[in-house]
């Protein structure tokens, strides 16, 4: 396997402005092909689905690509792919949708070290209906998200566990399988929030024992589009608000208003984009879920090889602190210089054009937990697969800069 990471970035038309891209965590850039893909769409006709005439045909049979797209990146079923704007609307959308079924006394099961959108929605509607919440709790010296914890926190009354396949500012990445086993030999069922995780590693939702995996298409060089991957025997058992005329079926009941069709091309577009990576000719015979997982496996190693360097790098800096030692984690270093706020030295990397985030990044629980909520958060640095040494020397150098 091999992985030409000048030949990546050559797909990419925004990478040619000069700025070094770390904030892969908040959202990738786009290649050509997604580009292409969304303005061919738009080009050559759409019309909302249902109707009798080609447009109407177009669209009809982008849905269905994209949702195959899905299925094969995730190891998920098309028929249980649930599409929408963002991960948090469809995560708020099931949340009110299983929350139906628990009342007083039910259990719910939620993480500090998860993005706040696999949190709140869960907290929100317990509140509502009288359901207790218990904390899975992190090692703040570590971030790791200790799984031997959960046969403490899970009960019969317990009805779901939420939690994250790797934390979008340090990057751990939990042992979900076991969180998921014992979740599912209580009864509960697992809700993943697979965002970070998605754009690193192979993701197979069957190995991770997740009945709900939610993923973002921006977060992996796609348009602005969420999916929940489940199963459908699951979803048929789920029933939430909608339209009347509306489709009752499944995983269309889930799926609010008209779908942005030409967005959902970009969707399919950029999972090819995704299986194309790090391999030569001879996979192009296999199937797309086998070029996906032989692609991610590239990705993971490269990606893991220059964070390497990056966290040596910000290691051997006196005036660095990094949170974070995972033993497993996605390529994100979230770090504090001393001396100067995380606003301070995004802007500092910013005029030095290297793109970082700085602030809690929506992971409340966690940057209260590392006691940082209050004082700014901290930076944040992240890998995706087109990024390349130069980035991570100008990062480095732009930090150095700092002592």
């Amino acid at each position: 396997m091999t992985f030409d990471v000048k030949s990546v970035r050559a797909a990419y038309p925004a990478l040619s402005d000069g700025y070094a891209y770390l904030d892969g965590a908040a959202g990738t850039q786009v290649p050509a092909p997604v580009i292409e893909a969304i303005a061919d769409a738009y080009r050559s006709g759409i019309g909302n689905v249902g109707g009798t005439f080609a447009a109407s045909g177009r669209s009809g049979a982008i849905v269905t690509e994209c949702r195959q797209a899905l299925a094969d990146l995730t190891g998920g079923r098309p028929d249980g792919v649930i599409l929408g704007p963002n991960m948090t609307t469809l995560t708020y959308r099931l949340a009110e949708a299983l929350s139906r079924r628990w009342g007083p006394g039910d259990e719910i099961v939620v993480s500090r070290l998860d993005h706040d959108a696999n949190v709140r929605p869960w907290v929100q509607v317990a509140a509502r209906h009288g359901i207790t919440v218990r904390w899975a709790e992190v090692d703040p010296a570590t971030t790791e998200l200790p799984a031997a914890q959960y046969s403490d926190l899970l009960s019969e009354r317990t009805r779901l566990v939420a939690v994250t396949a790797a934390s979008n500012v340090v990057g751990t990445r939990p042992d979900v399988a076991a969180i998921s086993a014992a979740a599912h030999a209580a009864g509960a069922l697992v809700y993943v929030d697979g965002v970070h995780a998605t754009p690193h590693v192979p993701v197979d939702v069957a190995a991770l024992g997740a009945d709900f995996y939610a993923t973002s298409a921006y977060k992996w060089s796609g348009p602005h589009i969420g999916a929940v991957v489940a199963d459908p025997a699951v979803l048929e058992t789920i029933h939430p608000d909608k339209l009347a005329p509306a489709s009752a079926g499944v995983p269309d009941r889930f799926e609010r208003g008209t779908a942005a069709f030409a967005d959902l091309a970009g969707v399919a577009a950029a999972v090819e984009h995704l299986a194309s990576l790090g391999h030569g000719p001879d996979l192009v015979v296999a199937t797309r879920r086998q070029r996906v997982l032989a692609a991610m496996a590239a990705v993971e190693d490269y990606e893991t090889r220059l964070f390497g360097g990056l966290l040596d790098g910000l290691g051997a800096m006196e005036h660095v602190t990094l949170y974070g030692r995972a033993a497993r984690r996605a390529p994100t270093a979230f770090f504090t210089v001393a001396g100067h706020s995380p606003r301070q030295v995004a802007g500092h990397l910013a005029a030095r054009q290297v793109n970082v985030w700085d602030g809690d990044n929506y992971a409340w629980e966690l940057a209260g937990a590392l006691g940082l909520r209050d004082s700014g958060g901290a930076v944040r640095a992240g890998l995706v697969h087109y990024n390349d040494q130069s980035d991570v020397d100008r990062l480095l150098a732009g930090v150095a800069d700092l002592a």
